[in-house]
């Protein structure tokens, strides 16, 4: 199947930005290069973008879609955590953007070999980098209750995951569960029937819990992005597309964090704790999809746009 994802919120990105012509860039969630090419396309000869992906097909048709860009597109295959090294290797210590798109893509749904659907019959798998030996299927049938518990309500805030995760050890206890079908057939018998009319499709929630667990997002969020905003020259901007309300709360609570670093008590006439501002959030509210790109591309409905800008 062809890399197709549809960039969301794609021109207020861009325009977020700021983009320089000799400035140098990094896409860290490249995908098939839907940003990276408009970044790339307003880039002059002295410009440069670095794109960054752990997913082998994203970074196949990431290179084939940005080809033409020749020597101002960089590829690595690597997560964003390690941006900084990944940079550092490249002799770059500062740049002037940073993009992220967290969500998962069109292409990562709709191939039912990886496991992400729960509208499709596959191996139980959710491995965004699939050089990793963990897979959904040990999650589902190693875990604990009590843990499987914890990442289905944690993760997938599902009121129900006390239910799920008693239906999941109940049912491995027979077999183990193997595929994305099995799966879902046991959080279908997990949750009455009149919530499921209501609340969309019942294994959403709990297929999210469980690749969130399994690739570590929001801990790979949490941990990255003080030192993405400390990669950034003065005025450089850090463009961040969420997709649920965990990763939002988690860049909206850093953003803040890096504005306004003080620790002192709200009582004291100065600041003494001598921690300083990196930066201003130019989006005091998150930038949200038009109802024309809702319209046409239904995975943008949940999507938020934060940006952070340099000092």
């Amino acid at each position: 199947m062809e890399f197709v994802h549809k960039s969301v919120l794609l021109k207020e990105t861009i325009d977020g930005l700021k983009i320089k012509p000799d400035g140098i860039y990094v896409d860290g969630t490249l995908g098939g290069g839907g940003h990276a090419s408009e970044v790339a396309r307003r880039l002059s000869d002295k410009g440069s973008i670095i794109g960054i992906d752990q997913d082998a097909a994203a970074i196949e048709a990431a290179g084939i879609r940005l080809k033409d860009f020749g020597e101002k597109v960089t590829i690595v295959r690597s997560n964003y955590c390690d941006m900084k090294s990944q940079l550092g290797k490249l002799g770059i210590d500062k740049v002037d953007g940073i993009v992220l798109d967290l969500g998962v893509s069109s292409y990562q749904l709709d191939t039912a070999e990886r496991g992400f659907s729960y509208r499709e019959d596959a191996p139980l798998d959710m491995r965004m980098d699939r050089r990793q030996k963990m897979t959904a299927r040990d999650i589902v049938n190693d875990y604990e209750e009590r843990e499987l518990y914890r990442v289905i309500r944690d993760y997938g805030e599902d009121k129900f995951a006390k239910n799920i995760a008693k239906h999941i050890v109940a049912a491995r206890q027979k077999a183990p569960i193997e595929t994305t079908g099995q799966l879902t057939e046991i959080i279908r018998a997990s949750i009455p029937m009149k919530f499921q009319k209501k609340s969309g499709h019942p294994a959403k929630r709990t297929f999210q819990a469980i690749r969130i667990e399994l690739n570590q997002e929001l801990e790979v969020l949490k941990n990255s992005l003080d030192a993405m905003i400390d990669l950034l020259n003065p005025g450089g901007r850090l463009c961040i597309i969420t997709f649920h309300s965990l990763e939002d709360r988690i860049v909206k609570s850093a953003f803040r964090k890096n504005e306004n670093p003080c620790t002192c008590p709200s009582d004291f006439p100065v600041c003494v704790c001598g921690k300083i501002s990196k930066g201003s959030i130019i989006t005091r509210k998150p930038i949200l999809p038009s109802k024309e790109e809702m319209e046409e591309n239904s995975r943008a409905k949940s999507a938020k746009l934060r940006i952070f800008e340099r000092s």
